[in-house]
């Protein structure tokens, strides 16, 4: 009988989730800051369909809230980066944040497509309006690779075409930048409400002492 003596996962593409403690006093705190910066940004157009997409930077502002949620993403990035390498370690580089605050209409969603430059793309969810049934707040993502219809007659779930989820209130979801993913259309009646956000690494500078500096 033939004898098996390895496996190994080659080329996979990893998705972690997260779950922010006391996350309803902190969604709340988002929301009411969210107000205030939609009273003066009339938004960017991106991926956004129907819905707006704050400008700039949002993790430059000091609201409290919005400096939390921005340490829960660097420590997720920092945690997330842990499990897929032990040759680099990810709190000795400098990591740059730039995350922003989507809010989805009834009808909104968001078009497909990646996130260039960065290592990480991230989406936490402030308002996740409740559905029965359907597919009205999830994102997809698709997958990176090509030429695989023979693979998938097998049915493994490892080579399906798409993967799609609907995280709740609370939650952060993180993947690689390269990712295609989309949002399906609000059919619910509320807002639906995230914060995403683009995490790139790179190299510390090094101080005129020679002390490594962030």
């Amino acid at each position: 009988m033939i004898e098996h003596t390895k496996y190994e996962k080659l080329f996979s593409t990893p998705l972690m989730r997260f779950h922010c403690p006391d996350y309803t006093a902190l969604n709340q705190a988002l929301l009411k800051e969210g107000e205030k910066l939609r009273a003066n940004d009339e938004g960017a157009s991106k991926s956004n369909r129907g819905g707006w997409h704050s400008s700039g930077n949002l993790f430059d502002h000091d609201m409290p809230a919005i400096a939390k949620l921005r340490d829960q993403a660097k420590a997720a990035v920092i945690e997330a980066t842990g499990k897929i390498t032990t040759k680099v370690d990810p709190s000795s580089l400098r990591l740059k944040l730039f995350g922003w605050m989507n809010a989805n209409p009834p009808g909104g969603f968001n078009a497909p497509h990646t996130h260039p430059g960065a290592h990480w793309s991230g989406v936490y969810y402030v308002s996740q309006p409740k559905v029965e049934n359907g597919t009205s707040g999830m994102i997809e993502f698709l997958d990176p690779r090509s030429d695989l219809p023979n693979w998938r007659l097998l049915g493994a779930r490892s080579f399906a075409l798409k993967k799609k989820i609907r995280p709740e209130a609370g939650e952060m979801v993180l993947f690689p930048s390269y990712l295609v993913h989309w949002v399906y259309p609000n059919e619910t009646d509320e807002d639906r409400v995230t914060i995403a956000f683009n995490a790139t690494f790179s190299k510390p500078k090094k101080q005129q002492n020679g002390q490594i500096g962030p």
